[in-house]
């Protein structure tokens, strides 16, 4: 199975958190998953951070590489994808994971409510 982490999942892993579920991380630990970080989580934690609105210690794209995970760029079709959608969100970053795992056939884990509602695209809760 070909995972996409929603970005506060990331962070639980990286942080070895107890908020996520204990299936997504079984989940993330099979070794028969590819699991994926999005560059837009990298952005998205770049900017939280830079406000203060998040602590995050090191580098998020050495991180990806630390966990063993796959760095997943934007493209164009993500972004008029994301663009697209037919979903009443806000969030760009929510947009683009969202995008992303519909174009790849990927499954979002997140425990975001806002994504969990939308059912376009394949889910795994984490939280």
């Amino acid at each position: 199975m070909n995972l996409l982490l929603d970005t506060h999942v990331f962070l639980w892993w990286d942080r070895q958190d107890a908020a996520l579920a204990e299936d997504a991380r079984k989940a993330i630990e099979d070794q028969r998953n590819s699991v994926f970080i999005s560059a837009a989580s990298v952005w998205e934690i770049a900017i939280k951070r830079r406000l203060g609105k998040l602590v995050f210690h090191g580098s998020a794209s050495a991180a990806i590489g630390a966990n063993g995970f796959h760095e997943l760029p934007i493209v164009s079709l993500d972004a008029e994808g994301a663009g697209g959608l037919a979903w009443q969100h806000s969030d760009p970053f929510d947009r683009l994971l969202v995008a992303q795992a519909m174009r790849l056939g990927l499954v979002l884990l997140t425990a975001d409510h806002s994504i969990r509602s939308f059912g376009g695209v394949a889910q795994l809760p984490a939280g």
